[in-house]
């Protein structure tokens, strides 16, 4: 099973200590309850090690999935949770069927951080009416939410539960940072569980937790509300299938010799996804922060995310009766932590010196999580990454007149008649892509000056082509010839000759034997062209020049 396995155990220990405090925390947060927090730690832990594409990758329920399923519990119950669940599982298994997850490598830098910030900003706002002791007020953004909580503490304070959360949240924020190895966070779970009796602080704790995991059921399961939680479903399996990437990559930098297989990892979390819900768990995913733990501790197999789902599994089993006990303001503390520790304040700062367009994507990736939602976030910042890059491409195409000395030899024409040409024939050389959004910049300039006799169109450099770059292509040819000029084009690449055959841009001038492989074969036309129109003195036929391409 594992090269270590005393180092795999030790490390699954450790990552179900630090992973006990946040399955309660997000199964609570969701609105599922810590049992469901627990079981889908357990299961989905379990399944995803086996059957998914990273070694040291450890799935349970994170903060970035808690904060899409709030609304859905919101609207349609816990039962709705569990459809989108089993649904986001049958996504995340098509698209592994499908081979998508290579796809996921394309999500720019600036939108991940961007929607992580979000993402901490929700999970500490969900946690304002916990750490203040008061009920949950109704609304479902959670800007609203935590005012209205805070409102209602001002009314009636509870100071013990806002003492507990300040009090956690000191202790992991600063013990985490000069003795990382520690387990703070299960350590100032187990305080806070024992000072509120001995105190007699009125607080509320989590309560009753049934011992054991409860038998598979489909229950919940609902045909009809199915087309309606569709949409859901696959924004869930959206944020699983990415958040269980950047977790894989991220063990991936921190382990020498791991390389995880991106289509396995969809596959091993839609089957996790599948199964859970069956058993009243919510919707897992790959968690970082403890694949982070488990690789730091040593882990070198999937024994240790075995290992850490074996010891909740016996916490369910055997010491629910202690986890109950346990003060939701404390672990509103946990979670606030963690929303801090998610944090990366240089990372942050980096991108955003690093251009306007970065900081603009991170901003509004950021701001529009915590104003509508996840989903609705990441498209937004998809869809202004890809304008800032078409904008960008834009800026890289160009046009540039020049001299026809670069395409001839020397000594191929006479001075005179080498002052002639250029005043009469202009070469242009288009560079880098010739797509959409530079296609109007680029009729205009190629066809501002109309008084030329011949105009030769050095296509060897043009990178890229789209069907809108063909067409004005077309369009600034036939505007040049209308105006009298005599349009050569050389130097066209073999992978745009389709697209520009089958849209019949250089029909005319294949007919009439203008397109040519070089430079120097159109010049040699164009010299024989303006012979012919007496606005050159004739020179005798230089054996070293090329003959001109004739029509037909």
């Amino acid at each position: 099973m594992g090269r270590s396995p005393r180092k795999d155990l030790l490390a699954g220990l450790t990552v179900a200590v630090v992973a006990l405090p946040l399955a309660l925390g997000f199964g609570i947060s969701s609105g599922a309850g810590a049992q469901a927090g627990l079981v889908t730690a357990v299961i989905a832990g379990a399944l995803a090690a086996v059957f998914g594409g990273s070694h040291l990758q450890v799935s349970g329920p994170t903060g970035a999935m808690t904060v899409v399923l709030v609304p859905i519990v919101h609207q349609y119950g816990v039962n709705g949770v569990l459809t989108v669940g089993l649904l986001a599982g049958v996504a995340l298994v098509v698209l592994a069927l499908l081979r998508a997850g290579r796809f996921m490598a394309y999500v720019p830098v600036p939108v991940v951080e961007g929607f992580t910030l979000g993402i901490a900003a929700v999970i500490a706002l969900q946690q304002i009416p916990g750490a203040l002791g008061v009920k949950t007020p109704p609304g479902d953004n959670p800007a609203v939410v935590a005012f209205a909580a805070a409102g209602d503490f001002a009314a009636h304070p509870n100071t013990a539960a806002l003492a507990i959360t300040v009090a956690v949240v000191t202790v992991l924020l600063v013990g985490a940072r000069r003795w990382p190895a520690v387990p703070f966070s299960l350590l100032a779970v187990a305080a806070a569980t024992v000072v509120v009796p001995l105190l007699h602080l009125h607080v509320a704790t989590i309560g009753h937790l049934p011992a054991g995991i409860p038998a598979p059921s489909l229950g919940f399961l609902a045909p009809s509300t199915v087309p309606s939680l569709l949409p859901s479903a696959l924004a869930v399996a959206a944020l699983a299938a990415l958040e269980s990437l950047m977790a894989a990559t991220a063990a991936d930098a921190m382990s020498v010799s791991e390389r995880h297989d991106s289509d396995r990892e969809l596959f091993g979390q839609g089957l996790a996804n599948l199964v859970v819900p069956l058993f009243g768990g919510v919707a897992a995913t790959g968690a970082i922060a403890r694949t982070a733990v488990n690789v730091r501790s040593g882990a070198a197999s999937r024994l240790a995310s075995l290992t850490h789902a074996g010891v909740l599994a016996v916490i369910i089993f055997a010491a629910a009766p202690l986890v109950g006990g346990i003060p939701l303001a404390a672990l509103a503390g946990v979670l606030i932590a963690t929303a801090f520790r998610m944090v990366e304040v240089g990372s942050l700062r980096a991108l955003s010196r690093s251009g306007r367009g970065e900081a603009l994507i991170l901003t509004l990736t950021a701001v529009a999580t915590l104003a509508f939602n996840l989903v609705t976030a990441v498209i937004a910042g998809l869809v202004v990454s890809g304008v800032l890059a078409l904008r960008a491409v834009s800026q890289a195409a160009r046009i540039e007149e020049v001299a026809l000395h670069e395409g001839l030899a020397p000594a191929d024409h006479h001075r005179e008649e080498q002052e002639l040409l250029a005043e009469h024939i202009v070469a242009y050389r288009l560079d880098g892509p010739l797509l959409f959004a530079v296609a109007h910049r680029f009729l205009l300039e190629l066809t501002e000056s109309t008084q030329l006799k011949v105009v030769i169109l050095r296509m060897s450099r043009v990178s890229a082509m789209d069907a809108s770059g063909a067409r004005v292509l077309g369009d600034a040819i036939d505007k040049l010839t209308r105006h009298g000029a005599l349009v050569l084009v050389s130097g066209i690449r073999d992978v745009h000759r389709p697209r520009l055959d089958a849209l019949g841009i250089l029909d005319a001038l294949h007919t009439d034997g203008r397109v040519f492989p070089s430079t120097p074969q159109a010049i040699a036309y164009a010299r024989a062209h303006l012979h012919g129109v007496g606005l050159l003195p004739h020179q005798p036929s230089d054996p070293t020049t090329p003959e001109p391409a004739r029509a037909g």
